[in-house]
């Protein structure tokens, strides 16, 4: 998509802080790429009815790290739902391959995003954690070739 990088966007990668990263991940930007209505046509999609959705599902940055960035899923219970009810453990390996929720596009999106200042070439969905007994959190690691 972008071609490879130069040495001067290599080091700008280098250089760039979380702080700068804040400044590309705003809400704003992370509800586009994510989108509120995302979570209910994924229950629609698995239930046939959005009502039956336990959580709201929304996109998190976390952090830059080495060749990574760290984003989470939040999942959010929703007013009189049980989000313990919901099986949340093995949605890790239904988010990495249902179309609605699109790992991998929401990633092609990411790399958009940084505007060659480095690639995107692969990413990681870890384990779910609990946080607290209303919200669940699902690692996404995205890999950068810098």
């Amino acid at each position: 998509m972008y071609g490879d990088s130069t040495d001067d966007e290599k080091q700008e990668l280098r250089t760039m802080r979380p702080e700068n990263f804040n400044d590309i991940f705003t809400p704003d930007v992370l509800q586009k790429l994510f989108p509120e209505d995302l979570a209910d046509r994924f229950f629609d999609a698995l239930y046939g009815d959005a009502a039956e959705g336990a959580y709201d599902i929304s996109l998190r940055f976390k952090t830059l790290g080495q060749n990574r960035i760290e984003f989470e899923l939040h999942l959010t219970q929703r007013p009189g739902k049980c989000i313990h009810c919901s099986l949340t453990y093995g949605l890790p390996e239904v988010f990495s391959r249902h179309p609605i929720i699109n790992i991998k596009g929401l990633v092609e999106k990411i790399d958009q995003l940084l505007n060659g200042s480095a690639k995107c070439i692969d990413w990681q969905i870890g384990f779910t954690q609990e946080i607290s007994d209303k919200l669940h959190v699902i690692p996404l690691t995205v890999l950068l070739d810098s």
